[in-house]
């Protein structure tokens, strides 16, 4: 009991995580524009881009589950028209988020512009200017996850 009396003791606990499907998504689309900023800048300096890596359960060859790690699948969110123009798609659980009604795509011109581009939408993320987009697009997320579950049981 000694040790016990020289420790500050407290009734703190953590933090809980919001439950919020804005919050949620809002993070998740950073993660996303982060990681392809640090996709796009390994492309400019001509290497190949190598996500973290996750863990997964496989089986060996005696067939015992071992956990192993492995690349992780990073879709790229850039493309050339035929012009030879860079634009850029940000996804939302998957789909392409709408920035203006029928527009998704945001013109870049040259891949070398992108990585600006990227910080100017990961800032505009934070400061909440597209949460109108997001939430739409988290909302119907949610409704499609529900349908699935209704189907399922």
């Amino acid at each position: 009991m000694s040790v016990l009396k020289t420790l500050k003791l407290t009734a703190a606990a953590p933090v809980a995580s919001a439950n919020d499907p804005l919050s949620r998504a809002r993070e998740k689309l950073l993660c996303q524009l982060a990681e392809q900023r640090d996709m796009v800048n390994a492309t400019l300096e001509g290497r190949l881009y190598d996500p973290p890596k996750v863990a997964a359960l496989r089986k060996d060859a005696s067939g015992q589950r071992v956990r192993v790690e492995v690349n992780r699948r990073v879709r790229k969110g850039w493309f050339q028209d035929q012009a030879g123009t860079v634009h850029f798609i940000m996804r939302v659980g998957g789909k392409p988020l709408e920035l203006q009604p029928g527009k998704a795509a945001i013109s870049i011109g040259s891949l070398d512009k992108l990585p600006a581009t990227l910080d100017a939408l990961i800032t505009a993320v934070r400061a909440g200017e597209l949460d109108p987009q997001i939430k739409e697009a988290a909302a119907a997320r949610g409704l499609m996850m529900s349908e699935r579950r209704k189907k399922a049981a």
